[in-house]
């Protein structure tokens, strides 16, 4: 069993990788199981959140590279291959959700652990966490978008730092850079972060979704166009039935109820 996916009564979908022995290291089952897992959060009705976390003493340390080491030639290239187009068909399907994407991360996140927690929409970090790039300390350049993602969380000065020199960063230095949404003990990561989801997944969807894209194109995208883009979701976000919700519940002085649709308590799926 690689992967895990639990999607809770109050549709959050909890997936969690769970090579705790070998540090949650990915490896061509893994990345497949990811791929998978996410499928299974996009197919299923009802998920309004996406809790990911590693089971044991790391969020995740890379890729495995026990399995990579007996390759060589063409062999390598067309594994490596596999496990990047699944790993990365993973990220496509979180990216592509409504559902918001937390990550609670501990212990070491090293190299694709780091592409893991710079995708989610907010990532909370344990006291303990370190960060480190990791790729070309083993001759290698960077996988699971971390060459995207990264430079955009820290900016390109600090990220050419954290990938040419394969520095160590602490948590609260991560928090610092952007790359973390904030720190809690460690003791408390699992509950901040189920509560931090659980709170995404009472909002309302369409809108956190269409807010999420507006976020990523808005990093490239020219002004003109973006506003453009803006207006778009707004409208179809004021027609939406969550739309007509939210302002009746604000002139009725009541909560909004956005859960239209509730996931299936218990259900769990894994994914070897």
């Amino acid at each position: 069993m690689s992967v895990t996916v639990r999607v809770d009564a109050a549709g959050v979908a909890h997936v969690e990788m769970c090579r705790e022995k070998a540090g949650n290291a990915i490896d061509l089952a893994m990345a497949t199981a990811l791929l998978e897992a996410a499928g299974s959060c996009a197919r299923t009705d009802g998920v309004r959140a996406v809790l990911l976390t590693g089971r044991g003493r790391s969020f995740c340390v890379g890729g495995d590279l026990r399995e990579f080491a007996p390759l060589s030639g063409d062999r390598l290239a067309a594994h490596l291959t596999a496990v990047t187009d699944a790993l990365h068909g993973a990220l496509r399907v979180f990216a592509g959700l409504d559902a918001p994407l937390v990550a609670a991360v501990q212990g070491a996140v090293a190299g694709a652990g780091l592409g893991l927690a710079a995708a989610a929409d907010l990532t909370l970090a344990a006291s303990d966490a370190t960060f480190v790039a990791a790729y070309t300390g083993i001759g290698y350049s960077p996988d699971a978008g971390v060459s995207w993602s990264l430079p955009r969380l820290v900016g390109p000065k600090r990220a050419l730092d954290l990938l040419l020199t394969n520095r160590r960063i602490t948590a609260p230095e991560a928090a610092e850079m952007g790359l973390v949404s904030r720190v809690v003990a460690t003791d408390r990561l699992a509950g901040a972060a189920a509560e931090t989801a659980a709170a995404l997944a009472r909002g309302a969807t369409g809108a956190l979704g269409a807010t999420r894209r507006l976020v990523a194109t808005g990093l490239s995208a020219g002004l003109d166009g973006h506003l453009d883009a803006e207006a778009r979701h707004l409208a179809d976000a004021a027609v939406s039935d969550e739309g007509r919700e939210g302002v009746a519940a604000f002139l009725a002085k009541r909560e909004p109820d956005w859960a239209r649709r509730r996931a299936r308590a218990g259900f769990v799926t894994e994914f070897k």
